[in-house]
This record gives C-alpha cells, structure tokens and sequence, in this order.
C-alpha cells in the first residue's frame, strides 16, 4: 500500500481544525495540524507535508504572511497550499493583486464544500 499523503492543517478554530483532521482522515490521508501561522510554518519545515490548508484570518500570524513566508523558504516554497476563509472575498482580490505573492494553488471560502475540497487535495497532492 501506498504512503498516506500528509496535510499540514494551519487554523486557529479548533472545530474548523477537528472537521478537517476529520474529513481528511476518512479519506485517507495522514493530518497534522497547527493552531496558528507560525507554529504552521514550523510544522512545515519540520514535517514537509504533501499540502498545506491554511486559514486566512488567525492570531499571532494571518495565513497571508503565513502564505508569504512558506513562498519565500526554500524549505516550503514547493508545498502546495489551499487557503480556506471565512472572510468576505475581498481578500482574494487582495492577494490576487499582491506582487511580491503567488496566489495559493486554490482558495475556498466557509462553509467549505467537502465535494471541492476534496477534489483540490487530490489534484494538488497526487
């Protein structure tokens, strides 16, 4: 059998967090997960998971630096990331139009279809 793939869950909701491990999980996939952008960027370089789901409004370090730092590393500029928000989507157009970042390999806001999130983490780390 196969390796399990491993994705890195940055969310500082704790039941956006055990609904993902959840989802994850039960379509067989390995899960870590991180309660904020920095403690999500140290899981990454230790870890290197497969993708990366990252929240875009947290404490300490919003995924949008968090999405800047893991672009910026040799590390984890390679991961793919998924962000997942609960904010208007005026903040896609603000990272569409950011220069010094790449948009994320896909964007979903909440409540998240499980059908598209699926579908995304089988695309991205397959």
């Amino acid at each position: 059998m196969a390796d399990k793939k491993k994705i890195l869950v940055v969310d500082d909701e704790p039941d956006m967090v055990t609904w993902l491990t959840a989802f994850l999980e039960d379509n067989g996939y390995e899960t870590i997960s991180a309660a904020n952008g920095i403690e999500g960027f140290d899981k990454a370089k230790k870890e290197s998971p497969d993708l990366i789901t990252l929240d875009v409004s947290m404490d300490k370090q919003s995924g949008v630096k968090t999405l800047k730092v893991l672009q910026e590393s040799e590390e984890t500029s390679n991961i793919p990331v998924i962000m997942i928000t609960g904010v208007s989507s005026d903040i896609k157009r603000f990272i569409e139009r950011e220069k010094r970042l790449n948009f994320p390999q896909a964007f979903l806001e909440k409540p998240v279809d499980r059908d598209e999130l699926l579908k995304k983490v089988k695309e991205l780390s397959e």
